[in-house]
């Protein structure tokens, strides 16, 4: 089905939500339609972020809003629809759409089967009808299905379309860009020049897989690394649990802009306990890239100023690689919490695999090299 065919069937004049690969047709007729216009598309910092802000949305409005998410962002949309939305506290109509990672019978990441299994499970737990949008779903069975969920909307509840891979389509291209030089495959290359056999945490997506080959080209073992593979946005806290455990040891995190953005507040407790054996090295390139490259507010934001305010004492940017080298060696020498802010551009190698290891035999060797 059409993306555009999708969206005249909702009839919705407001979208928010976090991008999701599953959904790259959505996003990218949204960002050619509104591009991020306040109006009526916000790419929010997380799920709940996206559910709060529709919920405003509704108030000022009495329209109906769509959030739209990836399977994983259920969890963070658990509280706001359990004490916000549910028609025994405010009763607030939202139209949740979200992509079906790790779909039963369909090959997937690790981090996504269980979360497959469960996502139809827990909107029926928070009391959310749901129908599944696959390829053969043609437009007429939609519009019958939206017309019956209306009903549902009308009495302040919730209703979610579950979109199977490739069951939405869309025809425009979006170019995602920035001005940044620095490739982020080659700033990990670089990071792993100073970080020696230090332990590194490096955070979900494409960061975590363009470090598994930079060690395989290095010829090195992959026991150094604990690559988030879920859970985007809490590597950072991954990292400051190793490191105030182990302070005998450099801990290096690899983190993102999407990823520091969905919990940000990590940044204020990182910062207030301050583990001087820590560097934090935000990879800024202002896009949500490992899910197709839709923006994220990161482009404008003081990252350097953030840190400073949360705590550590000692934060950088750095916009080439000379600057980044010579900050990387201070960091390694340094005996304070670190955070080293590199700006990025957008785009990866067509070819990029994925780690060869399991997750659960990362886990293992991480924390065997770490004893």
């Amino acid at each position: 089905m059409k993306a555009e065919d999708f969206t005249a069937i909702l009839g919705a004049e407001f979208y928010t939500g976090v991008p999701d690969s599953q959904l790259k047709a959505l996003c990218n007729y949204l960002m050619d339609t509104y591009g991020t216009d306040e109006k009526h598309h916000i790419i929010a910092a997380n799920e709940g972020n996206c559910t709060a802000l529709a919920a405003g949305y509704h108030l000022a409005t009495s329209k109906v809003p769509v959030v739209y998410m990836q399977n994983s962002g259920e969890g963070n949309i658990i509280n706001p629809v359990a004490s916000l939305l549910n028609e025994k506290v405010y009763g607030i109509p939202v139209i949740f759409v979200i992509g079906w990672r790790g779909e039963p019978g369909v090959h997937d990441e690790p981090q996504h089967i269980y979360q497959g299994e469960v996502t139809i499970k827990l909107l029926d737990d928070m009391n959310i009808r749901s129908f599944v949008v696959t390829k053969e779903t043609g437009t007429d069975e939609l519009r019958k299905v939206f017309e019956d969920f209306k009903k549902d909307l009308a009495k302040g509840l919730q209703v979610a379309f579950v979109i199977k891979k490739g069951a939405l389509e869309y025809g425009g291209k979006v170019d995602y860009s920035n001005s940044n030089t620095m490739v982020r495959e080659d700033i990990i290359k670089h990071i792993l020049k100073y970080s020696g056999e230090d332990p590194i945490v490096s955070t979900t997506g494409k960061a975590s897989r363009e470090l598994f080959e930079a060690r395989v080209a290095r010829n090195e073992e992959h026991k150094y690394d604990f690559l988030t593979v879920g859970s985007m946005g809490h590597s950072s806290s991954i990292a400051l649990g190793v490191a105030i455990n182990r302070p005998e040891l450099k801990i290096w995190c690899i983190d993102g802009d999407g990823a520091m953005l969905m919990h940000m507040g990590a940044l204020a407790v990182i910062g207030s306990y301050k583990p001087a054996n820590l560097v934090h090295i935000l990879i800024n390139n202002g896009a949500h890239e490992t899910v197709g490259g839709m923006p994220t507010v990161a482009g404008g934001v003081d990252a350097v100023g953030i840190a400073k305010a949360c705590g550590y004492p000692y934060a950088v940017s750095v916009d080439n690689f000379e600057k980044l080298d010579s900050e990387l060696d201070k960091a390694r020498e340094r005996h304070e919490l670190c955070f080293i802010e590199v700006k990025c551009s957008i785009g990866a190698r067509e070819d990029l695999g994925r780690p060869t290891t399991t997750a659960m035999e990362n886990k293992e060797n991480f924390m065997n090299y770490i004893k």
